[in-house]
């Protein structure tokens, strides 16, 4: 394993000028700065930043960061449930967070990402909202200079956990339940996006539950909006049994449809959102607790910035059935 006196060796000064630059001190020359950023990218030194961060008082300094849903104008109140969750358990646990969107960085190579997070004594990071299409997202993981809690993705590694609840799972109770309980033999399927992570387990799950239960099953991309399940569901509910959406969004635009078009199909969705209880018809759903899972989240980087190793850890969810009085009390 590369060590810090090797980077010294490399940029040919001494190893407390190479702290000085990871921690970055005021009076350091920028030429000393670039020799010793040179020899680390060139020998792959992944810094121990916890340990950094300590050495310059600013333990426990963390990075939420968040991808906010651009498809609908609606509240997006996952990723305040996240932040909220998040921001709670950090001030009691006594860490210091930011919360940083994805825009801000999507432009960045993974080296000024880095910096950026350096620059303010960042030592770990919670990722929400990432997809198999997040290039700089996945080589900052496989670089390994920050502990990482990534949500809602199976990436896992020494320096980074995974957290989520099991969708495939999950979403195969709910879809059973609803096709169950209304005698169901055909199934219209609004699935999420092609490259998200969750979508493709909750798309596996539909797709076992219709070869297992020999269901006809009708598959389309509602790419997680409201507006283009509405418009999936004018096309295709009428000669299908149920509709059942890989989010709660999804199902409250086929709801809306189906109550346009004065028909009847059971609708089923996925997540627990407060809306859900606003649409005027009852609606079966996976509902997760999301301030919980970043508060978790948040707890699971504090060990692993501890020294604990990354892991996957799989948590709660419950079937559940939203009406307006949920919401209320």
């Amino acid at each position: 394993m590369v060590s810090i006196k090797d980077v010294a060796n490399q940029a040919g000064v001494a190893i407390s000028t190479v702290s000085k630059v990871l921690n970055h001190y005021p009076n350091v020359s920028e030429q000393t700065k670039q020799k010793v950023n040179k020899a680390i990218e060139e020998l792959g030194f992944v810094p121990n930043m916890a340990a950094s961060m300590l050495s310059s008082k600013q333990a426990g300094r963390i990075a939420l960061l968040i991808n906010p849903n651009m498809q609908t104008q609606a509240v997006d109140e996952i990723n305040m449930q996240y932040i909220a969750g998040a921001l709670s358990k950090a001030k009691e646990l006594r860490m210091d967070i930011i919360t940083v969107f994805f825009s801000m960085i999507r432009d960045m190579s993974v080296t000024e990402i880095t910096n950026y997070f350096r620059s303010q004594n960042i030592a770990g990071l919670i990722i929400c909202g990432m997809d198999k299409k997040s290039a700089m997202l996945h080589k900052l993981i496989d670089a390994q200079a920050f502990k990482i809690v990534v949500i809602d993705a199976p990436i896992f590694n020494q320096y980074t956990s995974s957290i989520w609840i099991d969708n495939e799972q999950a979403q195969y109770d709910i879809a059973l339940k609803t096709a169950t309980e209304n005698k169901c033999k055909s199934i219209l399927y609004i699935a999420g996006k092609r490259d998200s992570y969750v979508a493709g387990e909750r798309q596996k799950a539909i797709e076992r539950l219709a070869r297992e239960k020999q269901m006809k099953l009708v598959v389309k991309f509602g790419e997680f909006s409201e507006l283009a399940a509405r418009k999936i569901t004018f096309q295709y509910a009428k000669k299908l049994d149920m509709v059942a959406c890989a989010s709660d969004l999804m199902a409250i635009g086929a709801m809306k449809a189906l109550m346009e078009m004065d028909i009847f199909r059971p609708v089923c969705g996925f997540d627990g959102i407060t809306l859900m209880g606003y649409v005027g018809q009852q609606m079966n759903t996976v509902k997760q607790n999301f301030s919980y899972i970043s508060a978790q989240a948040v707890i699971e980087l504090g060990k692993l910035l501890s020294g604990d190793a990354g892991r996957n850890i799989v948590l709660p969810y419950e079937l559940v059935r939203m009406e307006y009085e949920d919401i209320i009390r």
